[in-house]
Parts: C-alpha cells; structure tokens; sequence
C-alpha cells in the first residue's frame, strides 16, 4: 500500500490562492443554481469569505496530486 506522505510547505503554499479562487468560483457558480431551487444568492464577496477556510482542504488534495505528478515526471515512482 502506498504511504501518504504529508505535500512541503512551500509547494502547498503556493498552490494555496489558485486553488482558493477556484472553490470561490465553485462556490458562486454553485449558488447561481441554488436560486432556481428558491434558495438566496450568495455574493461574490461572501464566495470569496467562504473559500478561505474552504480552500484549505481542497489545496491540500491539489497538492498531494501535483506532487504526485512531480515524482511520476521525475521517475521516482
């Protein structure tokens, strides 16, 4: 079985404002389609608030799956 090993810092870092942005407009698109169920519209500033602690775990994903892209490139899989 595979061992997990925890992404560096610096690489998670760095992915960590495109993969925000990217839950924030995941999030705004996802509200557009609550209205047609009568739920409220969520903002875009409000989209931007939710994702920063929602981008945490889903950087955490990206960058597991960029360093494992990284090893494959570099042969060490």
């Amino acid at each position: 079985m595979p061992r997990i090993t925890p992404p560096p810092l610096r690489l998670y870092l760095l992915l960590y404002p495109f993969t925000a942005l990217a839950v924030a407009i995941n999030l705004f698109m996802l509200a557009l389609l609550w209205q047609a169920a009568g739920w409220p519209a969520l903002s875009p500033v409000t989209a931007l608030w939710l994702c920063l602690p929602l981008g945490l775990p889903a950087n955490w994903w990206v960058t597991l799956w960029v360093r494992g892209l990284i090893d494959e490139a570099e042969g060490r899989k």
